[in-house]
């Protein structure tokens, strides 16, 4: 899908929006979707079908919760059918190996066979929390019916954010779904915001991707501190803009066809809490969950014991919705717990201490968090958390000054580029120099976009981390 889907923006992307621009109006949003499963299919020939499945659901769900408004059992039955298809196929195709091996470790059957197990649809978390947002909406009466099955499904399809998020509601574009304006200022604002985002996962994230999968080539039980403490850090920039750089992408696109995608990261590095860092990242995951998961068991309006639970349950699911396994549920679980007790007393601590060491205090569970995150199992997780701190009692050796040496500059350039600090620098020079800087802004661009297409036509190091959730 990698594969597929640079070869879409960068071949078929052209074709595709002046074929967009050029079609009658009438004629756009059959297009969206026409063009969003052939990218889709392009990587998932087969599994496209359970992406179209999930939009026939929730379009029938919205159509019958519309005409049977004044039957509460049957509006509920629609909700509850598209829900449990929904999850169902999460549950299926996300989490039915971990369920059959977890039964086999507990009983000692044999029900687990990875031979047999169904691979896992790219995007599915994306698109199947996009296309539920429509029908728990339509039931809680928040938005209107779309009548339209073509425009119901290129609102599932926009290739731009299928596989990976921005988590675009209904909501967010019902209006522009029916009428949008395209113009000069919107076609620039998109191919700034996409190159953006191209250069972060381009020339940022490939780049110091390759340190942490070079370190995660090690025994963790030989790792110096610093070979450990390099390798996280290196995974702590590259999935950041690695996902951000996505978004950047998808939000781009979406400008240069009209639609306003949610913002989806803001500086999230710079956080002095973990309640903070989480309204910083992957916004639209967490205003997801917000949304039909925390408010729904009534948020923070039942009193102390009821919002700790609320927040645990929250979280719980935050986990199992990123990955099927122990690993996804304990980083859950321990975000969860930080956040109960910053909520509890913690938060008014960090609030008084000097700022310097309240972002010491995040990015330290921020980078634990991502070991846990990106490590195969438990025992694995721990044992390069234990190397991180000294388990393996070498402080370093000649590997990790070896790697410090090598990728010293391109860590500077992402501890420097994951903060605003570049965002003031030419807001201030706007203020001193404003001709030079509105010409340079397009030059700056067009340059990361020629050294972005030379990287990619020789590189063979290319993840997307995200197109796995």
């Amino acid at each position: 899908m990698v594969f597929s889907s640079l070869t879409f923006m960068f071949i078929f992307l052209p074709i595709v929006l002046i074929v967009y621009y050029i079609a009658p109006k009438q004629l756009k949003n059959l297009f969206i979707l026409i063009s969003g499963l052939i990218f889709y299919a392009w990587g998932e020939p087969l599994y496209v079908l359970v992406m179209i499945a999930s939009t026939l659901i929730d379009y029938t769900a919205g159509l019958l919760i519309y005409k049977f408004d004044d039957k509460n059992a049957v509006r509920r039955l629609c909700l509850i059918v598209s829900l449990v298809m929904n999850l169902g196929l999460l549950g299926v195709f996300k989490y039915g190996g971990f369920v059959l091996e977890n039964i086999d470790a507990v009983f000692g059957t044999t029900f687990y066979d990875p031979q047999h197990i169904l691979p896992l649809p790219i995007g599915i978390s994306f698109f199947t929390f996009q296309s539920m947002s429509y029908t728990i909406d339509m039931y809680m009466r928040k938005i209107k019916v779309q009548k339209n099955p073509i425009s119901f499904a290129a609102f599932v399809t926009l290739f731009p954010q299928i596989v990976a998020g921005p988590i675009v509601r209904y909501d967010d574009i019902a209006a522009e779904l029916d009428d949008r304006t395209i113009n000069l200022d919107c076609l620039y604002e998109g191919i700034i915001k996409f190159i953006t985002g191209l250069g972060k996962k381009v020339l940022i994230a490939n780049n110091i991707g390759m340190l942490w999968t070079t370190v995660k080539g090690f025994e963790t039980g030989e790792l110096s501190v610093l070979t450990a403490w390099i390798g996280i850090i290196a995974y702590t920039f590259q999935i950041y803009f690695d996902f951000s750089g996505y978004s950047d992408m998808a939000i781009g696109l979406g400008k240069m066809m009209g639609f306003n995608f949610p913002q989806n990261f803001n500086y999230p590095y710079q956080s002095k809490s973990i309640s903070e860092f989480w309204r910083r990242w992957h916004i639209t995951l967490g205003a997801w969950f917000k949304s039909y998961v925390y408010f729904p068991l009534g948020g923070s309006r039942k009193g102390m014991k009821r919002t700790v639970f609320n927040l645990a349950v929250v979280w719980l699911l935050t986990g199992i919705w990123h990955g099927a396994s122990w690993n996804f549920i304990l980083w859950g679980v321990l975000y969860g717990v930080v956040i109960i007790l910053e909520k509890l007393f913690l938060g008014k601590i960090l609030d008084r201490i000097p700022s310097f060491f309240s972002w010491l205090y995040t990015m330290l569970l921020v980078v634990l968090g991502w070991v846990l995150f990106d490590t195969a199992n438990l025992p694995t997780a721990f044992g390069y958390m234990g190397s991180m701190f000294g388990g393996t009692g070498i402080l370093f050796d000649d590997q990790g000054l070896y790697l410090l040496k090598n990728y010293a500059v391109m860590l500077v350039v992402a501890a420097f580029a994951c903060t605003d600090a570049f965002k003031k620098l030419i807001e201030w020079a706007k203020t001193k120099i404003p001709v030079v800087i509105n010409y340079s802004t397009p030059i700056a661009k067009f340059a990361i976009l020629v050294f972005s297409t030379a990287y990619l036509a020789n590189a063979t190091y290319n993840p997307f981390l995200y197109f796995n959730f």
